[in-house]
């Protein structure tokens, strides 16, 4: 059996199984390719260059039992794996926060952001900032920034410090633990040039129907309240006070555009188009905040 074909049934195993993705794959083919890879200390990026390889059956064996491993447990692939990707850079994860998969991550590396910013740019914050990965790929993108990263689970953030660490950034990334902009020892300091937020925002209803992987992430890091706004709510009051004069907020919001425009209907943003559309994440400047909260 070839690797190819390996790869081949395990995604008919998938299918068949019923599994849900959206933790870093899209479809069966991309999950088997992905386990079956890792399974075997192979480069995650090069399926062609081994695709007719001989698979003896020590390694099939291997494969197989991942493959049952994520069809009985229904945890998300890189739960199994202890890793996730975005944009080509590798984050460790667990159980203890949820699997990186934000959009914002690609408004960072195609520079859709860099419009709204200067030379003044110099302080970023990363909130819910989970296992780090949005603090880290921001320094990666910004060496000028010093970067500050926060989260209310404590877990989180204890993954966000093994990332921290990976990539050799504590010099420049500080983690705080933190309720959005008020953190236990005082609120976060700011002023902040940007912001960016990937926040629980998952409506009730949506939340009662998720499929078992997402069911396996921590609630904490998932619900929204009954429309999601809960606490994006809380940020847009808060956050113009830690904001400095010409600063933006990047927010994603998921699939609660809807949700978002009858909770904030005054509120001008820019709406950023990523890989999913242009309705998953927004950019919203200091001043719009403030003039929306005008009487």
């Amino acid at each position: 059996m070839t690797l190819l074909e390996l790869i081949e049934r395990s995604s008919a195993r998938l299918e068949q199984a019923g599994v849900s993705f959206g933790h870093g794959t899209a479809n069966a083919f991309d999950e088997a390719a992905w386990l079956t890879l890792w399974s075997l200390s192979l480069p995650l990026d090069e399926l062609d260059l081994v695709a007719d390889r001989p698979v003896p059956p020590q390694d099939e064996a291997r494969v197989d039992a991942l493959i049952a491993q994520r069809i009985a447990t229904r945890k998300p692939a890189a739960y199994l794996t202890r890793e996730a990707w975005l944009q080509g850079v590798p984050f460790y994860v667990d159980e203890r926060c949820i699997v990186p998969r934000s959009f914002i991550a690609e408004l960072l590396a195609d520079a859709s952001i860099d419009p709204w910013l200067s030379e003044r740019t110099r302080r970023v914050l990363d909130l819910c900032t989970g296992n780090g990965s949005l603090a880290v790929l921001a320094a990666m993108t910004y060496p000028d920034v010093s970067v500050d990263a926060a989260d209310l689970s404590e877990d989180a953030l204890a993954v966000a410090r093994i990332n921290v660490d990976r990539h050799q950034l504590a010099g420049r990334i500080t983690l705080h633990h933190s309720d959005l902009l008020g953190a236990p020892q005082g609120p976060l300091a700011g002023p902040y040039d940007l912001i960016l937020c990937n926040p629980p925002y998952v409506n009730a209803i949506t939340m009662a129907s998720l499929p078992a992987e997402y069911g396996a992430e921590p609630a904490l890091a998932l619900a929204g309240g009954s429309d999601g706004m809960d606490l994006v709510r809380r940020l847009l009051a808060e956050a113009p006070a830690r904001m400095s004069d010409d600063a933006v907020l990047v927010l994603e919001i998921g699939n609660e555009r809807h949700h978002f425009e009858a909770a904030f209907p005054r509120l001008e943003v820019v709406w950023l188009e990523t890989s999913a559309g242009e309705d998953q994440v927004l950019l919203v400047t200091r001043t719009a905040l403030l003039e929306a909260q005008s009487p």
